[in-house]
């Protein structure tokens, strides 16, 4: 039961983190019509500022603050200097320009921060175990994690359904020639859009920083992911992103931790065990292709919010 609980609260704490990175991707994509490979760099950006930052206030909370702005800031000064020219060509530009983009992110983490990984350790208050249940604890920061990100959520939810410029978002995921022909400032809009979808990896990423080591190309495994859900969800969905990630989420976490005892039924230990995150991952992809064949748009369209 204690096993159970754990691997459940893990799962969800893994979902909402995939939500905070597919929620700017998919919003950027939706409205944009930007494939931004280069996403995964903002979140690995995040977890660096972070790990700096803290390190010179000597604040976890101060450092994090400050990384959230920081990475907000380049995420608009990255929209309005390289990816602002590539509106309107065709997606393999996108492609070429992105991937180009993390390779310059790498080289200047490594120029900047050097090849070794960085800790962002945690103050005393966030590592003590939590009581949740009787005779159940979980540590103090995953379930920070856990209330952080469904706040996140909530505040871009009721940004998004009952704000202006939420109402602009929605219509441009529907239409972006639409928005363009009422005379909305369709730059500044992209601008605003780009530079919170940099925020929310940028969030990600610090937060996830003191689990992992912080290290160059740390997002790039978890952006595959994040397209997987956006798919999933419908490209420009927030509601979709959101249940696509704890979906995925789930089914990671629980298939690594659940998984091995099943495959050791038929196969030795060392092969159940290597075995069995491939087989969640299989299961993740499974999904998506059955939602593509379904419901190519996605279980919650833009459109159809």
């Amino acid at each position: 039961m204690l096993l159970v609980v754990e691997q459940f609260l893990n799962g969800l704490q893994f979902g909402l983190l995939l939500f905070l990175l597919a929620a700017g991707l998919t919003l950027v994509f939706g409205i944009m019509d930007l494939v931004n490979l280069a996403h995964g760099s903002l979140y690995m950006m995040g977890a660096y500022f972070a790990a700096t930052f803290a390190a010179w206030t000597g604040s976890f909370l101060l450092g994090a603050l400050l990384a959230l702005g920081a990475t907000l800031l380049l995420g608009i000064v990255l929209e309005m200097s390289a990816l602002r020219h590539l509106y309107g060509r065709d997606h393999l530009d996108h492609v070429l320009a992105t991937f180009g983009l993390i390779l310059f992110f790498n080289e200047a983490v490594r120029l900047i921060w050097g090849p070794a990984g960085l800790a962002l350790p945690l103050p005393a208050w966030l590592t003590v175990p939590v009581p949740i249940l009787p005779g159940i604890h979980y540590p103090a920061y995953r379930l920070a994690i856990i209330v952080v990100a469904l706040l996140v959520a909530l505040l871009l939810y009721l940004g998004v359904m009952r704000t202006r410029i939420g109402m602009l978002i929605r219509a441009g995921a529907s239409n972006r020639e639409m928005i363009g022909a009422l005379g909305i400032n369709i730059k500044l809009l992209y601008t605003l859009v780009f530079g919170l979808g940099a925020a929310l990896a940028g969030l990600a990423g610090l937060m996830q920083a003191p689990i992992l080591t912080v290290q160059i190309g740390m997002g790039e495994n978890i952006l595959i992911l994040a397209f997987v859900i956006i798919v999933i969800g419908g490209i420009g969905s927030i509601r979709g992103a959101f249940l696509a990630a704890i979906f995925v989420g789930m089914i990671d976490t629980l298939g690594r931790a659940f998984l091995p005892n099943l495959l050791r039924q038929v196969l030795s230990g060392a092969a159940a065990s290597t075995a069995a995150p491939a087989l969640s991952s299989m299961l993740i992809y499974l999904l998506m292709a059955i939602v593509l064949v379904v419901r190519p748009e996605g279980l919650f369209p833009a459109n159809r919010r």
